[in-house]
């Protein structure tokens, strides 16, 4: 069976303002780090075998961190771990939306990826990391759109909400099931 920890990268910027960020490169802040240092001194604690992350800077440092504090290297780069774009809503705050398109700005077409589009990629990813790693257990480093869609996908029995920032889930995979064992956990950070 395969082990896989979802993990959401650290706060940025435009976390904190409420922007859609997509595929937009955006970098952790300070707090942002903090919160991948500690949690990489949580799963230092743990075994871990690999550790794939998104190419975009927010995820792809999130996962260095950890791969440091843990005595490992990031093992791949993976544009499959993208968020969501979200077309002409990135970078924009709901308030700019409003202003923009107005209050039912949500009723517009805005070029955004489809569901079934991040399915696609995100579906390909875990498979190929389920024959890959048949038995291992694997870290993966994305972003919150991306894991609640897979999430949503292989574990149906659960309602999947909004994801906190350095949240990890964990998932396994045995033969054809997933089944969730841990469901966005921040203890590391409740502890500072």
């Amino acid at each position: 069976m395969t082990t896989i920890g979802l993990v959401r990268h650290g706060v940025t910027d435009w976390n904190l303002e409420g922007r859609a960020q997509g595929q937009h490169d955006i970098p952790l802040n300070e707090e942002g780090i903090r919160q991948a240092r500690l949690l990489g001194e949580r799963l230092a604690q743990e075994h871990w075998d690999y550790i794939y992350t998104s190419d975009l800077a927010r995820a792809s440092r999130t996962a260095e961190i950890i791969a440091e504090a843990m005595g490992m290297k990031v093992t791949g780069y993976d544009a499959r771990l993208r968020e969501k774009s979200h077309g002409d809503l990135d970078g924009t705050t709901e308030e700019e939306r409003i202003e923009r398109w107005g209050p039912n700005w949500r009723e517009i077409d805005h070029g955004e990826e489809t569901l079934q589009d991040v399915l696609r990629r995100s579906l390909s990813f875990m498979k190929e990391i389920t024959v890959k790693h048949p038995e291992d257990r694997v870290l993966v480093v994305s972003h919150g759109a991306w894991i609640r869609a897979t999430m949503g996908e292989l574990i149906r029995d659960r309602e999947i909400s909004k994801l906190s920032n350095t949240s990890i889930c964990v998932l396994q995979h045995t033969e054809e099931n997933w089944s969730c064992l841990l469901y966005n956990c921040t203890r590391h950070l409740e502890a500072r």
